[in-house]
C-alpha cells in the first residue's frame, strides 16, 4: 500500500493495462531504474502498459527457464523490456485481469541471465 509522500501511479489509459508490483524487489528496483534513467523508465512504462506483447529490439519474451513465472498462484509468461544498455524490467502478463506484474527491475544486467 502506498504511503504518504510516495509517487502517485497513474491509472491505465483507456484500453491499457494495469501495472503492479509482483515482488518487493521489483519496488526497490523500479525506484532505482527511475532514478538512473527517468526518461527511459517513463517510455518503458508507457509502452508496457499500452501493449505488453509488442515485440521489438527492446521488448521481448524471456526464454528457457525464465519464460514463465508463478504470480499469485498462476503461471504466467514472462517478458523483458530493455530500459538501457544494461537496465531491464521483467514482467508477467495476466490476460484475465488485464494486468502486467513487474517481477523485477534492474539498473544493470540481471545476473540470472548470465
Amino acid at each position: 500500500m502506498p504511503k504518504r509522500k510516495e509517487r502517485v501511479a497513474p491509472p491505465p489509459a483507456p484500453g491499457g493495462w494495469e501495472f503492479r508490483y509482483a515482488t518487493s524487489d521489483a519496488v526497490t528496483g523500479w525506484e532505482q531504474v527511475c532514478s538512473a534513467a527517468p526518461a527511459n523508465a517513463r517510455v518503458a512504462w508507457e509502452r508496457i502498459t499500452n501493449d505488453p506483447r509488442q515485440r521489438d529490439n527492446r521488448q521481448h519474451p524471456l526464454k528457457g527457464s525464465l519464460d514463465s513465472r508463478s504470480v499469485n498462484g498462476q503461471v504466467l509468461e514472462q517478458w523483458q523490456y530493455e530500459v538501457t544498455a544494461g537496465g531491464r524490467i521483467w514482467y508477467c502478463i495476466d490476460d484475465d485481469r488485464r494486468t502486467v506484474w513487474m517481477t523485477g527491475a534492474h539498473v544493470g544486467h540481471p545476473k540470472t541471465t548470465e
